[in-house]
């Protein structure tokens, strides 16, 4: 497998705001549910497994997986839990997003591709907050009774999603095509 020079590049621009998003605390915002913090950190892994597939989606995911690994492992609910625990809970998932993105843009593009960057978004944010959640409901670190509090949170992180990833992805497709405005 070989990854374009083109790939490498929007990674690298992808990590770097995953990481500006993580380390200024600009990716998480607070909600008042059990959860208290909401997330914009699955949409780098988004946009890079649209752009440039499931690879660059499993890299920028990578990122976003090791900032909650490391922000949330230390939570209570991990306390008694075995090592491997908060590793696959919190860091797995995240691989995930960019690939499920990918799967749904490509799968839709051809009916109309707003509608597939919009659904790709919501796709890859449900795969972040579904698989996380239901692990630690799986493994017991999570009631099911956090379901409920969790279906808002999960509704507007998926709408903010589908309109930066839109907005984003529709603007770097315009550039691409040399359709942008700048003279330069």
């Amino acid at each position: 497998m070989t990854i374009s020079t083109r790939s490498i590049v929007v990674a690298g621009i992808l990590i770097a705001i995953s990481s500006v998003l993580a380390l200024t605390g600009l990716g998480y915002f607070p909600v008042p549910n059990v959860t208290s913090e909401a997330t914009v950190m699955q949409v780098p892994a988004i946009i890079g497994g649209i752009l440039e597939g499931p690879v660059v989606g499993v890299i920028v995911g990578m990122v976003f997986g090791l900032n909650a690994l490391l922000r949330f492992s230390g939570l209570p609910i991990f306390a008694g839990q075995p090592a491997w625990m908060p590793f696959v809970v919190l860091f797995l998932p995240r691989l995930l997003i960019g690939v499920t993105a990918w799967l749904t843009y490509v799968g839709l593009k051809r009916t109309n591709e707003i509608f597939a960057l919009g659904a790709a978004a919501v796709v890859g944010t449900l795969t972040n907050t579904v698989v996380v959640i239901g692990l630690g409901i799986l493994f017991g670190i999570l009631p099911v009774a956090i379901i409920p509090t969790v279906l808002p949170q999960a509704a507007f992180e998926s709408v903010v999603a589908a309109v930066l990833t839109i907005a984003v992805v529709a603007a770097w497709k315009s550039i691409d095509r040399g359709k942008g405005g700048s003279s330069v």
